[in-house]
């Protein structure tokens, strides 16, 4: 009886963290004070990132602007797999990513440009008040050097 009622709670513990919350799901505003971009690319000056559940994994639309006036308007739907998707859209250095939940509050992301040099490792936290979400990026750039970038994101 010991057995059975261990498996159950293990079978249960794994279905719960599968079917979890996400805590990154809502809408999020990019916070231009508290957010450190990538040198040498036009920064940031509004964007709006709204991320919906969709099977299994995310709908993330972006959508803003940087400071030379070019346009972010972007929209992806990815499974929390680690398996590629296409980021389709404009005003971003990657159109691919493939991303794993780690836990509610914490996601890690691979972004990549097909057929160029960006690469970037990404971790993604929502803080324990479930107000704020802070991305880092570590990686190559398009120029072939290396980068680090933090973007904080205030909910909506």
């Amino acid at each position: 009886m010991k057995r059975v009622l261990g498996i159950t709670f293990a079978v249960l513990a794994m279905a719960a963290i599968a079917f979890g919350a996400d805590n990154t799901l809502g809408t999020w505003k990019y916070n231009t004070a508290k957010s450190k971009p990538v040198a040498g690319v036009s920064p940031i000056t509004n964007l709006t990132v709204t991320r919906e559940a969709a099977d299994g994994g995310v709908k993330i639309t972006a959508k803003g602007e940087r400071a030379d006036g070019s346009k972010i308007d972007t929209v992806t739907t990815t499974k929390y797999d680690g398996k590629e998707a296409a980021v389709t859209g404009t005003g971003l250095s990657w159109d691919t990513t493939a991303i794993k939940q780690v836990n509610a509050n914490r996601l890690s992301e691979e972004r990549s440009m097909k057929g160029g040099k960006y690469h970037s490792s990404v971790r993604t936290v929502v803080s324990a008040d479930g107000k704020t979400m802070t991305s880092t990026a570590k990686g190559t750039g398009a120029d072939g050097k290396a980068f680090t970038a933090v973007t904080v994101l205030d909910k909506q």
